[in-house]
């Protein structure tokens, strides 16, 4: 029972209100934003004006904007749900996707007619346009770039791909749509989707200092999307489920605070990574610069160590209280070292691969002087053994 006043001295009577929808939602508070009882179109209220905070945000129509678990989630719906509404479609990506990307497009090339190119990037981590306008046939539906590597930070050149992609189909009269991971690229760069050129996006809550277990796919209107999930019509019979209202409300306001903050984030990042970076190469070691100097996250530093593993530098550097990674938390519980830096570096050993120092908003000039310190001895005393 949801207890209320029923007094009525002075004024009109309040109703007690009596919840009786606990197979919909346990906690009346957050009842199921889809019943059409008060409880549930108060929270139907809530999960909509977030929806037209992020929208805004990103220069979308609220009914673009659609409620995912993840990003990983996110980009199965964005690609999975496309190809399905093709016969014998042919796909494009880049060899250094996230593997939310990657392993979906090798699902659908092993257990379906689907023709898929991976177009090798550059050694300094860009993918080249030009390459993807020489791979645009009859057949090609989905082209998938991510804003921003995950690993070395690079940052692709969405707008001259998706321009590459628009002269492709005004020539040929056909529709061939774009899609990018933009996970790591939020808090740092511009996201709105009409000038980026893109038809499909996904973000992800965790990633701009907001709530694990949310998500946004951005769909433009008349994409071709299909769900693969089933059991509801909730986010416009995309993705069944109750949706989080908690959660969509708490990923509206990230976004919000990742807007206020991104100018002058990105120049005190910029400034603490140049400085991190001149240290590194400044040290006696021999240290390699993973990725394009200039055209990366502003707080994204990779480095290739030659000859020592760098998850051996992992735990050596967390015996000392740095924690950084080796190469996508999502893939680091395998033993394979890390697919991005072989497609840079092919030369590299499988089990050296590189370290990723990655910035944030608490990060001070005092935390990299105290990291570049530390790796020094480290490195001291390992390259006794590895030299």
């Amino acid at each position: 029972m949801v207890k209320s006043n029923s007094s009525h001295r002075g004024g009109a009577r309040k109703i007690k209100k009596i919840y009786l929808d606990y197979a919909g939602s346990a906690l009346f508070q957050s009842a199921n934003p889809g019943a059409i009882h008060e409880f549930g179109l108060k929270e139907k209220n809530k999960l909509e004006s977030a929806r037209k905070i992020i929208a805004n945000i990103l220069g979308a129509r609220n009914g673009e904007i659609i409620f995912t678990s993840g990003a990983t989630e996110s980009n199965n719906l964005a690609i999975l749900g496309l190809v399905k509404n093709f016969k014998k479609p042919h796909i494009i990506t880049t060899n250094i996707e996230h593997s939310s990307v990657l392993e979906v497009f090798r699902y659908l090339e092993k257990t379906r007619q689907v023709e898929v190119t991976y177009i090798e990037v550059e050694p300094a981590g860009i993918v080249d346009p030009r390459k993807i306008k020489k791979m645009l046939k009859q057949n090609t539906v989905l082209v998938s770039v991510q804003y921003a590597n995950n690993e070395i930070g690079t940052v692709q050149p969405l707008q001259e791909i998706a321009k590459e992609i628009r002269y492709f189909n005004k020539i040929n009269k056909q529709k061939i749509f774009f899609h990018t991971d933009a996970v790591q690229a939020v808090n740092y760069l511009p996201v709105k989707v009409e000038k980026l050129g893109v038809d499909l996006m996904s973000l992800n809550g965790a990633k701009i200092y907001g709530p694990k277990g949310i998500g946004i796919l951005y769909i433009k209107k008349n994409t071709p999307i299909s769900q693969i999930m089933f059991g509801g019509e909730q986010e416009f019979g995309l993705r069944p489920g109750t949706e989080n209202v908690a959660l969509a409300v708490e990923l509206a306001k990230a976004l919000e605070n990742v807007e206020k903050v991104k100018e002058k984030e990105i120049k005190r990042l910029v400034k603490l990574r140049n400085y991190f970076i001149s240290k590194l190469l400044q040290m006696p070691f021999k240290i390699i610069l993973n990725g394009d100097s200039k055209l990366r996250l502003p707080n994204n530093v990779n480095i290739t160590v030659p000859k020592i593993p760098s998850d051996l530098l992992v735990i050596e550097l967390s015996s000392k209280g740095i924690l950084i990674s080796a190469k996508s938390a999502c893939k680091s519980s395998r033993g394979e070292g890390s697919y991005v830096i072989q497609a840079i570096r092919p030369e590299t050993d499988t089990e050296i691969g590189g370290l990723r120092f990655s910035l944030g908003r608490d990060t001070t000039k005092q935390d990299i002087d105290y990291t570049i310190k530390a790796l020094s001895k480290i490195l001291q005393k390992l390259k006794k053994w590895y030299n």
